[in-house]
Formats: C-alpha cells, sequence, structure tokens
C-alpha cells in the first residue's frame, strides 16, 4: 500500500455522489495531492438458510444449488454497479480537474475501509446523506456519526451540488479545540486566498474576546484574508447560519468534539442543526 498522503472521498452512488467528488478534487488541487475513491460494498445476507427437515432431502439439495446461483448473481451485479460508480467518478474528476486519481473497492463496513488506509486519509469527503436517505433531508447521512467519532483526520461533509469555495465561517467560541482549528487553518494552504470570517456567537467572556483577536491575528500574519465579528445572538445555530446566508458564505469550519456547543458534534444537536439548516459543506477540524 502506498505511503503517499490523499484526500478520501467515499462515493455511494447518491445524489451526492459528484459533489463528493467535486469536493474531494477540489480539496487534492489546493494541497497538492491525489484523490482516492472508495465504494464499500456491504457484503449481502446470503439467501441460503437451514432447510432441513422442511422439504425432502433431493428438493433441499436443488434449491441449495439454486440459491448459491443467485448470491453468485447477486455478487456479479453488485461488483459490476461498483466498477461503473469507480468509472463515472473518474471521468467526473477528470473532465473537471488535473490531479491524480486512486480508486478502491472494499467489502464490509465504511468505517473499517475508512481505517484500512488511516495513514493514507490526509482528509475524508463525505455526503450529507448516503444512498439509503437520499430522499430525506433532515436525515444527514447514518455513517457521518460513526466516521466523525472515530476518525482523527479532518473530515468535509459536502452538499448535494459543487461550488468552488471562495469564502469560509470559522465557528469559534474561545475554546481550546476552537482555537486549535483556527490554528489548524492557519498552517494549511487549504482556505488560504479565500475570503474568511471568524464567528463567536453570544460569548461575552473576556477570555474569549481576546482568543479571538488573537487568531484573528494570527491568520492575518499568515498571509490570510479574515476579518472577525463577534455577534450578540442567544441561538448559537441562527446566529451562525444567518450570518453565513447574509454573507454568502461558502463553507463552514468547525473544531470538532469537547465541551463547548460547537464542539459536541453529533453527541448534542448544535452540530446536526447546522448541517440540517445549511446546504454549504462542512469542514470538521480534529
Amino acid at each position: 500500500m502506498s505511503s503517499e498522503q490523499h484526500i478520501l472521498a467515499c462515493v455511494d452512488g447518491s445524489t451526492v455522489t459528484q459533489s463528493v467528488c467535486s469536493y474531494a478534487a477540489w480539496y487534492a488541487d489546493r494541497l497538492n495531492l491525489a484523490v482516492a475513491l472508495l465504494n464499500v460494498v456491504d457484503v449481502p445476507v446470503s439467501s441460503r438458510r437451514d432447510l432441513s427437515g422442511t422439504i425432502g432431502i433431493d428438493s433441499r439439495q436443488i434449491l441449495l444449488e439454486e440459491l448459491t446461483q443467485l448470491d453468485e448473481q447477486r455478487a456479479k451485479v453488485v461488483n459490476s454497479y461498483s466498477n461503473a460508480l469507480i468509472e463515472d467518478a473518474k471521468s467526473h474528476i477528470s473532465s473537471h480537474f488535473d490531479v491524480e486519481i486512486k480508486a478502491y473497492r472494499r467489502r464490509g463496513k465504511l468505517l473499517p475501509a475508512i481505517e484500512h488506509f488511516d495513514s493514507e486519509n490526509r482528509a475524508i469527503v463525505l455526503g450529507r446523506r448516503g444512498e439509503d436517505h437520499q430522499n430525506d433531508r433532515v436525515n444527514i447521512g447514518s455513517q457521518i456519526e460513526t466516521v466523525t467519532r472515530a476518525s482523527n483526520k479532518p473530515i468535509l461533509i459536502c452538499s448535494e451540488s459543487f461550488k468552488t469555495p471562495a469564502s469560509y465561517l470559522i465557528a469559534f467560541d474561545g475554546s481550546k479545540t476552537a482555537i486549535k482549528a483556527a490554528q489548524m487553518v492557519a498552517n494549511s494552504e487549504l482556505l488560504k486566498g479565500l475570503q474568511g470570517y471568524i464567528v463567536m456567537v453570544g460569548n461575552d467572556n473576556d477570555t474569549a474576546k481576546s482568543s479571538l483577536a488573537a487568531v484573528t491575528e494570527q491568520l492575518s500574519s499568515s498571509g490570510f484574508t479574515v476579518t472577525a465579528h463577534h455577534l450578540p445572538y442567544d441561538e448559537v445555530v441562527e446566529g451562525l447560519v444567518e450570518f453565513q446566508a447574509n454573507n454568502a458564505i461558502d463553507m463552514i469550519v468547525i473544531g470538532a468534539y469537547g465541551h463547548s456547543k460547537f464542539q459536541q458534534l453529533f453527541i448534542g444537536s448544535t452540530t446536526t442543526k447546522i448541517i440540517t439548516k445549511t446546504l454549504s459543506p462542512i469542514l470538521l477540524l480534529r
């Protein structure tokens, strides 16, 4: 297995697949990395079962043979679908981006497949709804919580349609996790050159205000175009989403996990609300 890092794009054939490919390619292009397409096929349950005692021996043997053939046919269809999906994804990326593309197909569950490439993953790109939930605008994708809890890599949860990001919002609350997220932005080329906004909602704590000023200065001194904003909202999600909409901001950046409202990702409801209230991509930094 190659030791070169890549941006891992998890593709499943849902309506967000093209968007996942485009955001992963954009991410990879910004960092001069390859895109790795990953399609995971959950192994279907065999049609065969214990038929002992239910029918005669000869009839049972015939049925078992037929069921075995059905299993083989189903496996072939699944493999053909996976191959076609990967080829379509490659074609889509190649027609819009000049990046190296790798492709992987694995059987089983998504998280173990992602962890298999852990040393190579610079970041992971997921669609906010998987194939099983693509018509449910409230459901954010059953795999996102599982992957986010387990992975220590940046995760980009992308929207249904791709737009080249020109601006981003860092959700800030003065906590260690939020400060670390801002520092991670400052130490990467991913968002350099884009218009940045560091937004703190409520939180009149003097220490938090000082931290807001400090990270803004750090980003500015690192060559980022960024402005700080302290909003007098009581409700964090409402303040962030309204500010984002009013300023047509393309991406939200959040430091993942901890004890504050921003960091209780998928444990509390704040981030879930943000994801369901905006169609913009959300970058979770660990």
